[in-house]
C-alpha cells in the first residue's frame, strides 16, 4: 500500500504537566522502579488535570502543528482525531477539536482503533488526499488513558499515560513524502486487551461501576506475544511495500 505521494509538512505535541514517576507507583500499587524499567523501558507518564479532556490536549497539540506549517486554521479541510477516550460518546473529538481551532470549513471525525489508531487516521487522510478529495489535513493522536486506568491493576497502570500528538498532511511534488503502509486486523484478541463496559454491550450501570468494568482489561502475555510477532511482521512488509528490502 502505496503513501500517494503524501508528505507530513510540520508536527506539534502536547503533554501535560504532571508526571507520574516509577517511584511514586511504588506508593500505589506492589510493584517496583526496577520491575517497570525491566519489562516496559518506562521511567515517568504524564497525566492530565481533571479539567483536561482528550479534546483539549488534541487542540494543543494542532494549534503547534499548524502554526509550524504556516497554515491558518481557516484553511483546514480534513481533520482525524484517532483516540478511545473521546470527550463522550458523541458528538465525535473532532468536532471539539474543529471548533477549537476556528476550523470551519474542515471535515473532522474520530478513528477508534486503540494502539494503531494514529497509523489508521494517516492512511485514511493519505487516501483522502491522494484522490484529490481534500488538498490537506491535520491528524491528531490523542489519549486521556489514565480515566480509564484502575490504579489498583499493576500489570496495567504502569504502563499508559496521556498526551496529544499531531501531524499537517500535504500532497508531496518531490522526494520527501510516506512511502508505504502495511496494515491489518485480527479481531480474535479483542478480548485480551478491552475496556468492557459503557458501550452497548454493558451499558452504565451500579454493576458495571462495582466490577471496574470502565477500565483498562488486559493479558499481558499474550499481548506481549502477538505485538512481537505482528510488529515484525507488519514491519517486514512496509519495507518491502516501499521497495526497501
Amino acid at each position: 500500500m502505496s503513501g500517494n505521494n503524501i508528505m507530513i509538512k510540520s508536527t506539534g505535541a502536547y503533554l501535560p504537566v504532571k508526571i507520574l514517576s516509577n517511584k511514586d507507583l511504588e506508593k500505589i500499587v506492589d510493584t517496583s522502579d526496577e520491575w517497570i524499567t525491566t519489562r516496559t523501558g518506562i521511567k515517568t507518564r504524564r497525566v492530565a488535570a481533571e479539567h483536561e479532556a482528550t479534546s483539549d490536549m488534541a487542540y494543543e497539540a494542532a494549534k503547534i502543528a499548524l502554526k509550524r506549517a504556516n497554515m491558518d486554521p481557516q484553511e483546514v479541510e480534513l481533520i482525524i482525531v484517532a483516540t478511545i477516550t473521546p470527550d463522550m460518546f458523541f458528538p465525535s473529538t473532532g468536532c471539539f477539536v474543529q471548533d477549537r481551532l476556528g476550523a470551519k470549513n474542515a471535515v473532522a471525525m474520530d478513528v477508534n482503533a486503540a494502539c494503531s489508531g494514529y497509523i489508521y487516521s494517516l492512511v485514511i487522510a493519505c487516501k483522502f488526499l491522494g484522490t484529490g478529495s481534500y488538498k490537506n489535513a491535520v491528524i491528531i493522536g490523542a489519549e486521556k488513558l489514565t480515566s480509564i486506568t484502575n490504579w489498583e491493576d499493576r500489570n496495567t497502570c504502569v504502563l499508559f499515560g496521556d498526551g496529544a500528538g499531531a501531524s499537517v498532511l500535504i500532497p508531496s511534488n518531490g522526494e520527501s513524502k510516506l512511502l508505504a503502509f502495511d496494515m491489518g486486523t485480527d479481531g480474535s484478541y479483542g478480548e485480551e486487551l478491552f475496556m468492557p463496559g459503557g458501550g452497548s454491550r454493558n451499558p452504565a450501570s451500579i454493576e458495571t461501576i462495582e466490577k471496574k468494568l470502565h477500565s483498562i482489561k488486559m493479558n499481558g502475555n499474550t499481548i506481549f506475544k502477538v505485538a512481537v510477532n505482528k510488529m515484525k511482521k507488519t514491519f517486514t512488509n512496509s519495507m518491502g511495500n516501499a521497495a526497501l528490502l
